[in-house]
């Protein structure tokens, strides 16, 4: 049976202007790959909400889950909650769950839970809260769709709780080979190496280092033994690569 599939949508003007530089796609990515689900897609809107809807629509449609980061806070450019209220046709309200985590770290914090706060419990029909061990305010799961914050350490924390609750496959298992050469010196049997293994991914990341030309050969898939198999060829191809 094939892995559960997914897309990751990135929210957020700082994204795109290139004031911030993305952290979430790459620890996704990572974890997602150990708990069995396939990254097939990943993409960048502005926080505008007809751009967030249509992206939503589109990728939710396309794959088995899709993750969302960004735009869940106290502010008036956060508007990811509304925009997947739109997208699936439901109304926003201060979920009473929501309150109460909201208001309870406030209290803890000495601080009062005001009205710009209270915009991060705004959750839209039964959704299923994603916890936020880090500053509380929960991220959501609404169908497949699972909606997280865009800060690093508390995606990092969302996606930790998140995953569990999701049915995964079978992990994809990643070995590395680097290689002092060319890419137009290797590229011919590293063709034949990926036509004689074609379940499973060969990659070729060129690099230049100290004037050197070289290449870090990637092989990825979900058997461990072909994986083994396929290095250990690509190694003898080549007797002077690095593991």
């Amino acid at each position: 049976m094939p892995n559960p599939t997914a897309a990751m949508l990135v929210i957020g003007d700082e994204i795109l202007s290139g004031r911030t530089r993305d952290a979430n796609m790459y620890h996704l990515a990572g974890e997602l790959a150990r708990h069995g689900i396939d990254l097939a897609e990943v993409r960048i809107v502005s926080d505008r909400r007809e751009a967030i809807v249509a992206a939503v629509n589109d990728l939710r449609a396309t794959y088995d889950h899709l993750f969302t980061c960004g735009g869940i806070g106290p502010t008036h450019d956060d508007i990811t909650a509304d925009a997947i209220a739109a997208a699936f046709g439901l109304a926003l309200h201060i979920r009473a769950d929501a309150r109460d985590i909201l208001a309870a770290h406030y209290a803890r914090s000495g601080l009062e839970l005001n009205a710009a706060r209270l915009r991060m419990a705004r959750i839209p029909g039964d959704a299923v809260l994603i916890d936020n061990p880090l500053s509380s305010a929960p991220g959501f799961s609404l169908g497949n769709v699972h909606v997280m914050a865009g800060v690093p350490d508390i995606f990092a924390a969302m996606v930790a709780g998140l995953l569990p609750r999701l049915t995964g496959g079978t992990p994809l298992l990643s070995q590395t080979l680097r290689i002092l050469r060319g890419e137009g010196e290797i590229a011919g049997p590293l063709a034949e190496l990926a036509a004689d293994y074609a379940a499973l991914a060969i990659g070729s990341y060129p690099f230049v280092k100290d004037g050197v030309y070289g290449a870090n050969i990637v092989i990825r898939g979900q058997d461990k033994a072909l994986v083994d198999q396929a290095m250990t060829r690509l190694a003898r191809l080549f007797p002077d690569s690095q593991l």
